[in-house]
């Protein structure tokens, strides 16, 4: 019995490290496929910073196949983009208290919703490939302009713009451009 412990618990053990070896290995090749990234913005003692993954183009149709339109998309590439504030913020009349969120969109060609969830720390879509996202722990929700260019971007860029009194959180990828302003 002592013996069948012991092998019992090697095997638990090889099984644990093969577990983590196999995540590891997993983990790395997401990322050079779609590298994490953090875009940040400073002004005075306001620190806002925005950690995502950038996915590539590669000759694809983007937003309307890809990624289409009107349903959630976590705004990146694997896990769910991470969103912090240390000040609360104003998006269109609205507050958004200093913390951490997920920041997620629901696309469409002419008008996102960009939605700032509460829950963090998840991966961006569950085992049916669906947005991991909790709506009831939504925080904000507010509509934001897309805009069709002829430049085309060919890695998904997230970038802060300061315009007079307000700044810009910028999405970009393909020819898409939108543009969320805030306050603070």
């Amino acid at each position: 019995m002592k013996k069948f412990l012991i092998l019992l618990a090697i095997g638990i053990l090889l099984i644990a490290v093969l577990w983590t070896v196999v995540n590891t290995v997993r983990h790395r090749q997401t990322k050079s496929f779609s590298p994490e990234d953090e875009a940040s913005y400073t002004d005075g003692e306001l620190k806002v910073s925005v950690l995502y993954n950038r996915p590539y183009k590669k000759g694809r149709e983007i937003f309307g196949a890809l990624v289409p339109f009107k349903e959630v998309w976590r705004t990146g590439a694997n896990e769910a983009t991470m969103f912090e504030t240390n000040r609360t913020l104003m998006f269109q009349g609205k507050k958004l208290q200093a913390g951490k969120y997920t920041l997620w969109t629901i696309p469409d060609s002419t008008q996102w919703q960009i939605i700032f969830n509460s829950q963090h720390g998840q991966w961006g879509i569950n085992t049916k490939g669906e947005a991991n996202r909790d709506p009831a722990l939504d925080a904000l929700t507010i509509s934001a302009h897309a805009i069709v260019q002829d430049r085309e971007f060919e890695q998904f860029t997230i970038q802060f713009d300061k315009m007079g009194e307000e700044a810009e959180m910028i999405l970009l990828w393909d020819k898409t451009v939108v543009a969320v302003p805030f306050t603070y």
